[in-house]
């Protein structure tokens, strides 16, 4: 029996499969009717894709029946450690390192003692134009869920 393929390996073939295209990846979320951001994460690994998502991801970037596999699978999530050098990731570790504690003392002030979820949670990018150069607008949306005794 041949094992299934890996997550990491399924989303090689995709961003691979992706650029040749020429799709971006606005128009798989669009032709898979997800969101945005959940799409792109759920084809780089960190989702497990419905069997119907994932055939016509495969279909949409001409990818076979092992990768669409692999997409269904249950992920272990998080980032390999050698990304977290990533300059554009370690932006947003540096960012929370910097307003992590000041957004967990207006959570506590606003809300009680609790914590956002990362589970029931959603994740928005946009651009915004801007005078002095265009911004990066992330919107993170997650449940408050409080400490109960």
């Amino acid at each position: 029996m041949i094992p299934i393929m890996s997550k990491s390996d399924a989303a090689d073939l995709v961003v691979a499969a992706r650029v040749r295209r020429g799709l971006t990846w606005s128009a798989i979320a669009g032709e898979l009717g997800t969101p945005l951001v959940w799409t792109v994460a759920a084809l780089l690994g960190q989702h497990p894709m419905t069997q119907e998502q994932a055939e016509k991801a495969c279909e949409l970037l001409g990818l076979d029946k092992e990768v669409a596999e692999s997409l269904q699978l249950q992920p272990a999530r998080g980032a390999d450690q050698a990304l977290m050098s990533d300059p554009t990731i370690y932006r947003f570790l540096e960012a929370l390192s910097v307003y992590g504690p000041a957004l967990k003392e207006l959570i506590h002030e606003e809300f009680g003692d609790g914590i956002m979820s990362a589970i029931n949670f959603r994740v928005d990018f946009a651009r915004r134009t801007d005078p002095e150069g265009d911004r990066v607008v992330v919107t993170f949306d997650g449940k408050f869920l409080d400490y109960k005794w």
